[in-house]
């Protein structure tokens, strides 16, 4: 039987390979470029005497005056730099000529996303070697414009890519020194929607942290978990100082935000009753974040409407999911070390992977204890109710809160005796 001949191939897969072939956005093509530099190493190596001069072939000078045209790209000349920062001697040579420094700052506040993404990278990979980390941290903290270029991004760039490397850096830079995020935090000037322009970085108006660290993790979410995890640490650092604390909560409108969007990505989005246990090993840093910074809200502002119980009895029943994830592990963990016995190296890996679900542990019963003591005999049975409560998960409850949190343990024998009730009556008639 005869058939229509197949189309023809579009160009779509040609695009495609030549966009993975060219050098960040420009039209320049890497194979290219390898080209012309090999084959000038190769002419130039044939050269005798260093004072000896070659003529070039009229395609070859062509070629070298793009390469040279190509680097006059501050995107590309920033790449080369964050390139060359990875061998550490250079990144000392680059990191003392302060000049040098200077522009590379003055360039946060350019306008083109490539060049913002290469200066953040290099910024990044400087901040990561201890032996020039300093430098930079001081010449961050005596230029306020970098600030604001940083706020502006957050708050108003769509490029998921750029706001994770910038989020990146604000994260090293908090965990590298307190003194410049507190100072960053208690910057009280009103936030403007005004661009900053290349011609006047000084013209740029300041921004406040808080907001725009939480409108970055807005744009990440739901492309970038990476990048997300990056946000909630930023946020968990701000709620390690008092001043961090109450830039969240001082506003009831800020405070409800935060709490709104952590809450929503605790409840919502991770760690699902459809997931497996074992997701809890691949959300465990993102989750210890994101409850720290729920736990210091509910902590710090018990009497706001937006923290109150009644509102938020789906955070219990979230937070015991998270519990019992982890037990199913540990058991799993416990069967499984012995039935095989395993190498050093797998050892250390499981020891770190404990270690950080400790963390995970202790956080999620320091927040479930503070919930539980707030809950009322309406909250009780409107979690009944709903479902969010119930004997299976008060047993967890109780076998993770023993013995360091006994008051909340005796809430919770309240709640499981209150659920042996209702489970012999019609607790439809009585709710």
């Amino acid at each position: 039987m005869d058939r229509n001949p197949s189309p023809p191939s579009s160009d779509s897969e040609e695009e495609e390979v030549a966009a993975g072939d060219s050098i960040g956005n420009t039209v320049y093509s890497k194979h290219w470029l390898i080209g012309v530099l090999e084959k000038l190493i190769e002419d130039t190596s044939k050269l005798n005497n260093e004072e000896e001069q070659m003529e070039l072939d009229e395609e070859m000078e062509n070629d070298i005056c793009k390469v040279w045209d190509m680097s006059m790209d501050k995107e590309i000349c920033v790449g080369i730099l964050g390139n060359m920062a990875c061998c550490q001697d250079t990144c000392l040579s680059i990191s003392k000529d302060e000049n040098l420094g200077q522009i590379v700052l003055h360039h946060l506040c350019d306008s083109d996303s490539p060049t913002l993404l290469e200066t953040s990278r290099l910024l990044l990979t400087c901040l990561c070697q201890s032996e020039v980390a300093n430098i930079w941290v001081e010449r961050i903290r005596q230029s306020p414009s970098v600030y604001n270029c940083f706020c502006f991004i957050m708050s108003s760039s769509t490029n998921v890519d750029l706001l994770v490397k910038v989020g990146e850096v604000v994260d090293k830079l908090f965990d590298l020194d307190e003194e410049l995020m507190i100072n960053w935090i208690k910057k009280d000037s009103c936030p403007s929607v005004e661009q900053p322009t290349d011609d006047s970085p000084d013209d740029i108006p300041d921004f406040k942290i808080l907001p725009c660290l939480l409108e970055a993790a807005k744009q990440v979410c739901s492309d970038n978990s990476e990048g997300l995890e990056v946000y909630m640490h930023i946020l968990q650092l701000l709620t390690t100082v008092d001043e961090g604390i109450q830039t969240i909560v001082k506003s009831s409108d800020r405070g409800k935000e935060t709490w709104s969007l952590l809450y929503n990505l605790f409840c919502n989005e991770l760690c699902q009753p459809d997931d497996p246990p074992i997701i809890v090993q691949e959300q465990k840093t993102l989750l210890a974040s994101i409850l720290s910074v729920l736990l210091a809200i509910f902590a710090s502002q018990t009497n706001q409407d937006y923290v109150k119980m009644g509102r938020n009895l789906a955070l219990i029943d979230s937070v015991i999911r998270v519990l019992q994830n982890m037990d199913e592990c540990e058991k799993r963990s416990t069967d499984s070390s012995k039935k095989s016995q395993t190498e050093e190296c797998e050892k250390l890996e499981i020891v770190d992977e404990d270690f950080h679900l400790k963390i995970l542990k202790d956080i999620c019963c320091e927040l479930l204890s503070n919930m539980l003591q707030e809950l009322t005999v309406e909250n009780i049975l409107e979690g009944l109710k709903q479902g969010h409560i119930n004997e299976q998960k008060c047993s967890c409850a109780f076998q993770n809160l023993l013995p360091f949190y006994s008051s909340s343990v005796c809430m919770t024998s309240e709640i499981s005796k209150s659920y042996e009730i209702l489970s012999r009556i019609n607790t439809s008639d009585i709710l």
